[in-house]
């Protein structure tokens, strides 16, 4: 009997067998990412996160708070370097792969069931990119695992007070990026629709939500300081990507990126597995309140990543039921068929999505398919080159010098690595470089990149083109195909401070 008076059914049959076959397959996965992560540079979007670990607070433009300060911790731990900074992400996916073989043990699945949805996982394309970069992104699969993970053993044991685990990983969750809002109405749905609403009225219920709301409180309060600037920054680049089409494709990349897609028919299993068992039922909701609520507001379709694992885990546990009623030489033939496929279609992602060469034709088709790679290239010779056109300047220009950058990236890189080169902080009116303002002393030289020549000439006199972005690969990124142009200009047609008066801009 449970602390709610419930019976607890046995949901554990089988041999489960030890965990260290799960926890050796997400070590390996772990191991291989270290081993790959610095092949090139950083990314465009780990220089913001870079930036704003410069300047903590309880909340930026563009995201809450809790990745870059993660940001920051390994910034004192490791300096800029690209394994150690990346080895959050990876000892996220570490934490993915583990939990997710132990939903599938929690479910009662025994070692097949546990393997192949811990190897599922770790050869899903998105899960696999997020361990290759630093984004927030990582992290908030990982809420979204260790939740549905807490939610099976809630039902499973009927204890009430994994509410409270549930609550601080939700907490995290919203401090990590705030689509984790509708993951919890995922949570919030489920428990209404199905037997779980005998929660509602437990103590654990709603103190679990208090530690959520007292966890996510610091940057509620930052928000309303900054008059919800986050919001209208949500809103600014929902409206961008659906324009581009970036929302394009919601449903055919569930299949296709968010999981592995020869394990397709696994995590469908494993939904209609959650709607016909009682007891789990809540997790159905948990999958398919977000998919509808993202596939009706046009979101990109990596934003129910982190609801695939918990599927794999069921689909996995069903089929290993399955399997044990087949005769031996099909239940061998068709485990091999889907370890096979799964392998066959992970290998193929890792070859497009992990920086695995340096050289050769495998960093070529790797850097030809994969334009989150392009954008790792050639940061280290764009600062560069805007220290030798500084220093190619007459010393009364250098002696009120400011350098204006039209990206995220831009800044991040001028910030951390113009260090080396004593370049001056960038200015910027993007997300929230806005925040840290401009120089008291208006610059009379700028050095301007990441705008066009006619954008250029309409904030700045007197602008000429002084050099053009490139990189050593000759890639075409957004560096050097979408604005390639290094500019020098005199000061600005307005004032900074009027400037400031139409920012943000967001990006």
């Amino acid at each position: 009997m449970s602390a709610t008076g419930v019976p607890v059914q046995n949901a554990m049959p089988g041999h489960r067998g030890s965990v260290m076959p799960v926890l050796v397959i997400a070590v390996l996965f772990g191991t291989a990412h270290m081993l790959t992560n610095g092949q090139y540079g950083f990314h465009r979007d780990e220089w913001q996160f870079l930036s704003d670990a410069q300047h903590l607070d309880w909340g930026f433009v563009p995201y809450p708070p809790l990745t870059a300060a993660l940001e920051s911790l390994g910034l004192k731990m490791f300096g800029l370097s690209l394994v150690g900074l990346r080895l959050f992400s990876v000892l996220a996916q570490v934490l993915v792969i583990l939990a997710s073989g132990l939903m599938a043990r929690d479910l009662g699945g025994g070692r097949l069931a546990q393997t192949f949805t811990a190897i599922a996982v770790g050869l899903s394309p998105l899960p696999m990119f997020q361990a290759t970069e630093f984004q927030y992104s990582s992290f908030d699969l990982l809420w979204w695992v260790l939740i549905a993970w807490c939610v099976i053993r809630l039902l499973r044991d009927d204890e009430p007070r994994w509410w409270v685990a549930i609550g601080i990983l939700a907490g995290l969750g919203l401090q990590t990026k705030y689509s984790m809002a509708i993951a919890l109405a995922g949570v919030w749905v489920g428990v209404l629709l199905t037997d779980a609403r005998r929660y509602v009225v437990n103590r654990w219920f709603w103190a679990g939500g208090a530690i959520a709301l007292l966890l996510f409180f610091p940057n509620l309060v930052w928000l309303i300081r900054h008059d919800f600037v986050s919001y209208h920054f949500l809103q600014a680049i929902h409206a961008r990507d659906v324009h581009q089409g970036r929302a394009d494709g919601f449903l055919r990349d569930q299949f296709l990126l968010n999981a592995n897609l020869f394990a397709a028919p696994v995590w469908l299993v494993g939904l209609f597995a959650y709607f016909n068992d009682r007891r789990y039922r809540m997790l159905a909701w948990m999958y398919v309140v977000p998919l509808l609520l993202f596939l009706f507001a046009q979101g990109r379709f990596y934003y129910t990543c982190g609801a695939y694992p918990m599927l794999l885990a069921m689909g996995s546990v069903t089929g290993e039921r399955w399997l044990r009623a087949l005769r031996p030489a099909w239940r061998v033939g068709i485990a091999t068929l889907a370890f096979t496929g799964v392998f066959a279609v992970g290998v193929y992602a890792t070859l497009r999505i992990v920086p695995i060469a340096t050289s050769g034709p495998l960093r070529d088709f790797a850097l030809k398919n994969n334009a989150d790679l392009r954008e790792e290239i050639g940061w280290d010779e764009l600062v560069a080159h805007v220290a030798a056109i500084r220093d190619a300047l007459p010393a009364e220009q250098q002696a009120n010098l400011g350098i204006a950058v039209g990206n995220y990236g831009e800044y991040g890189a001028i910030a951390l690595l113009g260090q080396h080169y004593h370049l001056p902080m960038p200015i910027t009116t993007i997300n929230s470089g806005w925040l840290r303002g401009y120089p008291q002393t208006p610059p009379t030289t700028l050095i301007v990149l990441g705008n066009s020549r006619e954008r250029a000439n309409l904030l700045f006199t007197n602008c000429r083109v002084a050099g053009h972005t490139s990189n050593a690969l000759g890639l075409v990124n957004e560096e050097s195909g979408d604005h390639p142009d290094i500019l020098v200009c005199g000061p600005t047609r307005k004032p900074l401070s009027e400037l400031w008066k139409h920012g943000p801009d967001f990006g």
